[in-house]
């Protein structure tokens, strides 16, 4: 027997005084069960019509009504079949979908819907239905249970209904900050369009003057070019003459070295021959053996002239210099301050002590790893004995003044005012071309700037150049909306790029609550990290939280005052709160 209930003014769902349990052993037949309902519903017709009320079973919502009527059989709301409107609310599932149980828990996966005068409607399941439990705030779903629901809708509605304010007072405050926002977004708009048409008009100005700059360092520069061209015809001349100088230099010092080192004067060097001078002792261990002799004569037991000009002389020279200056040998005719290196600066004081050493210094003790003849030789070879050691062969010593005088070289006085000339010329230039590329530059940015998206009223452009933080346990994360998104760990470790500036990826009915960042750094062995911005209504821009729910994808929950709407009205009657949509 299906329980009816009536709404007032399509408002509110209250039973009618005529109830009829429902036999849970058995069913009553049709025909009773027919005459039972259309008493019932003769009882509140005259209600129905005095009051324009509504009469649907119990547990049925204002929407489906229409789909309840008692004066023809039901058909189940899937169109699984049609049975007789005495078989609703009987507790008896007939229907697949459970719509002929709103009212009872006999199918497990109908709904019953509580009305909840004062407060929100709400939708159960149906298995909650009489089950001890007080589900509805009006109690409508323990109707025949021996629970002791009371009704408490007024109570939570008014509860409801003061936080729905506050909501709604803040919501009004978002929304007021965010015209301000539009208004300021459009004034910046406004701005940036008038700035790039000034810096149009500048770079167009700052180019004629480098062009300008341009000719006339063009026309200073090709009688300077003409003037220089003799001064650097003559150091050209200057410098191969040095060139060769110095080449014929060491080419001499190479074959005197040479003629030096072949003992037997035959023009040929041998493995015997260096192994005859200590100075290729290169392990110093008092002998020059095969090996080390060797590696001076390229790995070859001989070595021509010419041979010993092109790659000898280079790798022997340094050993050989080396020695030359390091080592004096003894003649008897000498005087003992030969013997005496040159003093090095701050050893002064030692010199009476170095003095007292040399008294005792045995000519017979010395030994100069050479033959006796070898000597002799040495003895009678010019530059050798008599080598300076306070001059340096790799670096030719050139007076200051002279030195000074090849920097800071000098032209005539007609040259040097075509020179100082053509340097302010191209000072001026380079300055003229400096000052174009740093506007077009800054055009650029305005440009791309004027090119982003938004928001349609430009409220969200105040956004852009500022940066927001959150922070959790481990880390720090900082959104530069229209720019970045980065992680920062406390530690400090430097930052890790999450994403860049993508696109608003809202869905297509509310585009912008949510921004895309993506080409962050590259996870170890994962994707390229990226973040989605989550943007709500309130009165302050800032981050309320960050979490990873994938891998390398990172969300952010951003609130402010951009996306606020203007909110409804919600005053009316208490028992309808505003913003509730039956379905």
């Amino acid at each position: 027997m299906p329980g009816f209930q009536l709404d007032v003014n399509k408002t509110a769902d209250q039973e009618t005084p005529a109830k009829v349990a429902a036999n849970p052993l058995g069913r009553k037949s049709p025909k009773m069960k027919f005459i039972l309902a259309l008493s019932m519903f003769c009882l509140a017709s005259g209600a129905v019509v005095k009051a324009a009320e509504v009469l649907r079973p119990r547990g049925v919502p204002l929407s489906k009504a229409s789909f309840y009527d008692p004066t023809r059989d039901f058909n189940c709301l899937d169109g699984s079949g049609t049975i007789p409107f005495a078989y609703v609310n009987d507790d008896y599932c007939d229907c697949q979908d459970g719509s002929d149980e709103p009212g009872t828990s006999a199918c497990p996966n109908g709904f019953f819907y509580c009305t909840n005068v004062g407060h929100s409607p709400l939708n159960i399941p149906s298995s909650r239905v009489n089950d001890g439990v007080c589900d509805c705030c009006d109690a409508s779903d323990e109707y025949a249970s021996v629970s002791n629901c009371v009704d408490t809708c007024r109570e939570l509605g008014r509860a409801a209904r003061e936080e729905a304010a506050k909501q709604q007072e803040e919501r009004l405050k978002g929304f007021q900050m965010r015209q301000s926002m539009i208004e300021e977004g459009r004034k910046r708009k406004k701005e940036a369009e008038v700035k790039i048409d000034e810096l149009k008009k500048e770079r167009e100005e700052a180019e004629a003057a480098r062009n300008e700059k341009e000719e006339i360092k063009k026309l200073v520069e090709e009688p300077e070019k003409e003037a220089l061209e003799k001064y650097n015809a003559i150091e050209q001349e200057r410098k191969a003459k040095a060139d060769a100088e110095q080449k014929a230099k060491e080419e001499a010092e190479a074959r005197e070295a040479f003629a030096h080192l072949d003992n037997d004067g035959d023009g040929i060097l041998t493995v015997a021959e260096l192994q005859s001078r200590q100075t290729f002792d290169t392990n110093r261990d008092g002998e020059v053996t095969a090996e080390e002799a060797k590696f001076y004569l390229r790995q070859e037991e001989t070595m021509d002239l010419e041979t010993f000009l092109v790659s000898g002389w280079p790798m022997m020279r340094p050993t050989y210099k080396m020695d030359q200056r390091m080592f004096v040998p003894p003649t008897t005719e000498a005087p003992a301050e030969a013997l005496t290196p040159p003093p090095v600066p701050g050893s002064e004081g030692k010199d009476e002590q170095q003095g007292e050493e040399d008294e005792h210094f045995d000519d017979e003790d010395f030994d100069t790893g050479l033959d006796p003849e070898d000597e002799g030789d040495m003895e009678e070879d010019d530059g050798i004995e008599d080598y300076d050691l306070t001059e340096d062969d790799d670096v030719e010593d050139i007076p200051k003044e002279e030195e000074e005088e090849e920097i800071d070289q000098k032209y005539d006085e007609d040259t040097q005012k075509l020179v100082d000339a053509a340097n302010k010329a191209r000072e001026d230039f380079d300055e003229a071309d400096r000052r174009v590329r740093d506007l077009t530059r800054e055009l650029r940015s305005l440009e791309e700037t004027q090119e982003k998206d938004y928001g349609p009223e430009e409220e969200f452009r105040v956004m852009d150049g500022d940066c927001y933080e959150y922070t959790d346990r481990e880390y720090t994360y900082r959104l530069c909306p229209f720019d970045k998104a980065v992680q920062k760990p406390k530690s400090g470790h430097g930052e890790i790029r999450l994403g860049q500036w993508g696109e608003w990826s809202g869905p297509e009915e509310d585009k912008y609550s949510r921004m895309k960042y993506t080409g962050g750094q590259t996870c170890w062995n994962g994707p390229a990290r990226s973040a989605d911005v989550h943007i709500y209504c309130g009165v302050e821009t800032r981050l309320t939280g960050v979490t990873e729910p994938n891998r390398c994808e990172y969300l952010f929950e951003m609130t402010t005052p951009a996306v606020c709407t203007k909110p409804e009205d919600i005053s009316g009657d208490e028992g309808t709160p505003h913003g509730h949509t039956e379905l």
